[in-house]
């Protein structure tokens, strides 16, 4: 996942911990024209703790910004059955069209997961309430 938000650098830092490098800063030009229309999530429990999001959008820039929709619904998630973090397992995301659709597979914890790809669900769920990007 890439942290390209018009966000700070440390903000970006708490969100995704470890094995990341994508976190720079946006150009606000670029943010200007930036106009995606989230279209929807559907969640599905696979199986304890491991749950599919499958994600659609129009308007993205790259599949980063699937991966951000997709992270903030499974940060919602997560605080909605009472966990405080998720770890990303995978993500397969298609354009079609303009459409983007995103299947992504997230574990929620209550406590920090090992790995590389963890969010804390409480930060990453205000981020992406501070940058109007739907939630579950």
């Amino acid at each position: 996942m890439h942290c390209r938000v018009p966000i700070s650098l440390s903000v970006c830092a708490l969100i995704v911990t470890g094995g990341v490098s994508g976190c720079e800063p946006v150009d606000p030009a670029e943010t200007s024209r930036f106009a995606p229309h989230y279209r929807g999530v559907e969640t599905q429990l696979l199986d304890g703790d491991l749950v599919s999001f499958h994600v659609v959008m129009t308007g993205a820039r790259t599949t980063a910004d699937v991966d951000r929709y997709a992270a903030c619904a499974a940060a919602q998630y997560a605080l909605i059955r009472g966990y405080g973090f998720a770890r990303h397992l995978r993500t397969n995301i298609v354009e079609e069209g303009g459409i983007w659709r995103g299947d992504a597979v997230y574990t929620i914890s209550a406590a920090l997961p090992r790995g590389l790809k963890t969010i804390d669900a409480e930060v990453v769920a205000a981020n992406c309430a501070e940058n109007g990007i739907p939630m579950v």
